[in-house]
């Protein structure tokens, strides 16, 4: 197989023989490799071969951070939920309900995400304006709704260790360490969150595992889909509008307006408890997630400035000591700090 890949962009030999051996194209076809951004935890690589593209994602530890090996990792990957209606979408697992059928293979430690028929092409969104938003909530609230109080559910994806250690080991409870005089409520949200058992949680629901095509949003890469409370798909989602407005300040009106149509969107649809009650724990858990993309483990890379992160802590750390009802409120709060345009 011919690479096509310079001396930057060249995947590991066992990732290109993964891509011969796994029937997504000819063999003998040329391939281009291209190396794609924003894998805190993996190595992750876009094929082009003729008319067909997919990826290949390698799955590895986060450096400094007590994370699963990556073969437990994609093991708990072989599980998987197909039903109708929207769709969570990840290498070696399917939690799938879209029309798209996607091609699953799971070898060595390696998964592959085909990109479905009806978002090919699309890039990941990067900046949320309000109308995906206000989708994304919709398909999100209508998936968590799906398998509410789901006994098989339940029994799948009893994950409590991957998702504790890749999820709040990393995020929270690394960020008490760091903020020792905010370390209670650091480790109390730890503590609902993990006791709160009540749908299938994606677990990663961020802007670059959103892609958007003519049938809207699709979520993909739920390599530590859980069953315990989706309050953390909604906060871990928003938190990323409420950070992007540092990295781009013209667009912060923007990320705010979809911030709002995200919530509003998602919580209309909830009814397997209290709105209320799900918004008071995402908005009690969202400072935690914020605060933690700058001193937990997993920080994120597109906020470079001290100035932007100490304004970050400056928040968080003020939400932290006088946890906020609801996300309104955290909208709020941040319009001020930031005085948005765009």
């Amino acid at each position: 197989m011919d690479t096509g890949a310079g001396a930057i962009d060249r995947p590991d030999p066992t990732i290109v023989d993964f891509v011969e051996n796994s029937r997504l194209m000819p063999r003998g076809m040329s391939a281009r490799f291209e190396r794609l951004p924003g894998g805190v935890s993996s190595d992750i690589w876009l094929v082009h071969a003729d008319d067909t593209s997919f990826c290949v994602k390698r799955l590895g530890a986060v450096a400094g951070s007590r994370r699963l090996a990556s073969a437990d990792r994609t093991q708990h990957q072989r599980g998987g939920l197909d039903q109708g209606g929207g769709g969570f979408h990840a290498g070696g697992r399917s939690i799938s309900f879209g029309r798209g059928r996607p091609s699953r293979h799971v070898c060595d430690g390696l998964s592959v995400t085909t990109i479905l028929r009806e978002v090919e092409g699309a890039a990941a969104t990067r900046h949320v304006l309000p109308a995906t938003a206000a989708e994304v909530g919709r398909r999100l609230v209508r998936i968590h709704s799906k398998f509410a109080r789901s006994p098989a559910a339940a029994a799948e994806f009893a994950t409590d260790a991957i998702f504790h250690a890749i999820r709040l080991e990393p995020y929270l409870l690394a960020t008490a360490q760091a903020h020792p005089d905010r370390a209670a409520a650091l480790e109390k949200l730890a503590e609902t969150t993990m006791r709160t058992k009540l749908t299938l949680v994606h677990g990663d629901v961020s802007p670059k595992n959103i892609l958007v095509g003519p049938q809207g949003p699709v979520f993909i890469d739920a390599e530590c889909a859980w069953f315990g409370d989706p309050a953390f798909d909604l906060a871990f989602c928003l938190n990323h509008m409420l950070l992007k407005c540092l990295r781009v300040p013209t667009a912060a009106g923007r990320l705010l307006a979809a911030f709002q149509k995200l919530s509003e969107t998602y919580l209309d649809g909830v009814d397997w408890e209290s709105c209320q009650d799900i918004d008071r724990r995402a908005a009690q858990l969202l400072p935690g997630l914020f605060l933690a993309r700058v001193d937990g483990k997993s920080p994120v890379e597109y906020l470079t400035e001290e100035r932007d992160k100490d304004t970050v802590r400056r928040v968080a750390r003020s939400l932290l000591a006088r946890p906020p009802d609801c996300l309104a409120e955290i909208r709020q709060t941040w319009a001020r700090e930031i005085n948005p345009i765009g």
